[in-house]
């Protein structure tokens, strides 16, 4: 009896030992494979769930499901215009096939090898057919769906989905840098020496005009005053013509009177005689 009792324990001490080697479960974020003797069993990859296996015999490999991220490393690229840039580009893959990843790759990091690869070489030849303002401006968008495709087509034997393919930065080397930014200088004080230029000319154009608008108005305020104090000599001619006409002693009067005031007013000396027509009024 004792000795049916332990056998039945030690059964089932073999059986739960063998239950936790053969069982086996795969994540919601994972796939899986058995591998029997380094080789994939069966023809598709196990999903989430409880699954089994040969203990001893067969293993596990687990692969995530998920979007993945492969930031490569900054590469230096010539342009069509023989412009030389610095780009910096990242890649969203998942694994499609685990079998065929598997077969191909092994992990993930031959995966990132292989990225690194064609992604790179698919880059190339991409921004190789553009300028580098096409590259930096309008024509991303084109370039990066075109290297998505085309990266896609390649990688899709080997069990991975590109999912999508981007530059994060565009970068112009120092000496390319130095030798831009020397241009931009170059040409922003061209601009501004033609600008002082312009302003020079224009300001000359103005100060001639209001030179020419000053003279002409100078010489109008002129010739109108002229043809005034001509208007108003020859009224007062005509007055004294008139007043004249009428009563000689009298203008002579008034004018020798007013020729006392000019001369008496001042402080100057007169030497006269008695006789001097000039006091005639006076006697």
């Amino acid at each position: 009896m004792k000795t049916t009792t332990l056998a039945i324990i030690i059964a089932l001490v073999i059986g739960a030992f063998g239950l936790t080697q053969a069982a086996f479960t795969v994540d919601q974020t994972q796939m899986a494979i058995v591998i029997q003797l380094g080789k994939p069993v069966g023809d598709k990859a196990l999903g989430p769930g409880l699954h089994f296996k040969l203990p001893m015999i067969q293993n596990v490999v687990f692969f995530d499901a998920r979007i993945l991220d492969f930031d490569a490393r900054p590469e230096e690229i010539t342009t069509t215009d023989k412009k030389y840039m610095n780009v910096d580009s990242y890649t969203k893959w998942r694994i499609t096939n685990p079998l065929t990843f598997y077969t191909k790759v092994r992990t993930i990091q031959g995966a990132r090898a292989r990225l690194d690869d064609i992604v790179r070489s698919q880059l190339r030849v991409a921004l190789g057919r553009y300028t580098l303002i096409e590259v930096v401006s309008h024509k991303r968008q084109e370039i990066m769906d075109a290297v998505t495709v085309k990266s896609q087509e390649l990688l899709e034997p080997y069990g991975i989905e590109v999912v999508d393919v981007r530059i994060k930065r565009t970068d112009l080397p120092a000496e390319n840098a130095r030798s831009i930014f020397g241009r931009m200088k170059a040409e922003r004080e061209r601009q501004a020496k033609q600008y002082r230029s312009e302003g020079r000319e224009a300001s000359a154009k103005i100060k001639a005009t209001a030179d020419k608008e000053r003279t002409i108005l100078l010489a109008d305020a002129g010739k109108q005053a002229e043809i005034t104090r001509g208007e108003g000599e020859a009224t007062a001619t005509k007055i004294y013509a008139d007043a004249l006409g009428q009563s000689p002693e009298f203008y002579d009067f008034t004018r020798s009177l007013e020729a006392y005031r000019k001369s008496f007013n001042s402080n100057s000396r007169f030497i006269l005689t008695p006789k001097s027509p000039f006091l005639k009024h006076m006697q």
